[in-house]
């Protein structure tokens, strides 16, 4: 029998970290609390791989096989054999650890267990389970099947082994693994997220339109998309989210979240996902 990934939220992270693992050969385990949420995931996978096979960068065949991987499940017991599983629910600290005490129990002792947040302290997770040194940071981006960047984040406990073997696995998924240390934000969020919570200010004080605003950042500085736009394609609530962690975290006022990304969330407005954010969808 080869090795199980097993991969927990079947979101559009959760997906994608499954079609990277199982295009890397793997046998996958999804697992979502509803078989609709794991349905919608299978659908967003079998779309991102047709777009391959439609550019002939895959044959219908090899997506067939890759789709014949992936098993899905409502039931956590199906990680029970897995090697690693890779926890990508949505980024709330209480939800995310109730899901690592679970699978602390479920797994075998020397399986890894990775995050996939994007803020959350690696450390505070590990905590809550009986192998903290097993515990890491994988945080992949969005989207996942084309960003080549895993950020992989040690916690205080995690174990040199559990930091080579997940190095190495990150590699096998076709990844490059960059690391850093268990701070708020780690680098991709607490350099960005402060960018686009700047740029709302921005907006929300009246110095440009959205458009300029967006503009001036692709234009001025080759972004290949501006910060208000990468706002809504990464969630208000995300953003908003992870302006808190950093703004808990370092206790400084310079992560204060813009007013104005507060009452967007506030009103349901949160980009993409929800039709309307600071662009209609």
């Amino acid at each position: 029998m080869s090795e199980i990934f097993g991969v927990v939220g079947a979101g559009t992270m959760g997906d994608g970290i499954a079609q990277v693992a199982a295009r890397a050969g793997f046998d996958v385990v999804m697992r979502d609390v509803a078989d609709e949420f794991l349905s919608r995931g299978m659908k967003a996978i079998d779309k991102s791989l047709q777009r391959d096979v439609d550019k002939e960068r895959l044959t219908a065949s090899e997506k067939g096989t890759i789709v014949g991987r992936i098993k899905t499940s409502t039931d956590l017991e199906a990680l029970k054999d897995a090697f690693i599983v890779v926890e990508a629910v949505t980024e709330d600290f209480d939800v995310k650890t109730e899901v690592f005490r679970a699978l602390d129990q479920i797994t075998k002792p020397e399986a890894i267990l990775a995050s996939n947040t994007s803020s959350i302290s690696i450390t505070k997770l590990g905590a809550a389970t009986k192998r903290p040194d097993k515990v890491i940071g994988m945080h992949f981006m969005n989207p996942v099947p084309v960003m080549k960047l895993v950020e992989i984040i040690r916690s205080a406990a995690t174990s040199d082994e559990t930091y080579e073997r997940v190095r190495a696995l990150t590699e096998k998924l076709g990844k490059t693994p960059l690391d850093c240390h268990d701070y708020p934000g780690f680098i991709s969020n607490r350099v960005l997220m402060p960018m686009i919570n700047e740029a709302i200010f921005a907006l929300y004080e009246g110095v440009a339109t959205r458009e300029s605003i967006d503009g001036i950042m692709k234009l001025g500085m080759n972004h290949p998309m501006g910060p208000l736009t990468l706002a809504d394609f990464i969630g208000l609530d995300v953003c908003l989210a992870i302006m808190n962690v950093l703004h808990d975290g370092f206790g400084d006022s310079k992560y204060r979240p813009c007013p104005l990304l507060k009452r967007y969330v506030d009103a349901g407005w949160l980009g993409r996902k929800s039709g309307r954010g600071f662009y209609e969808y």
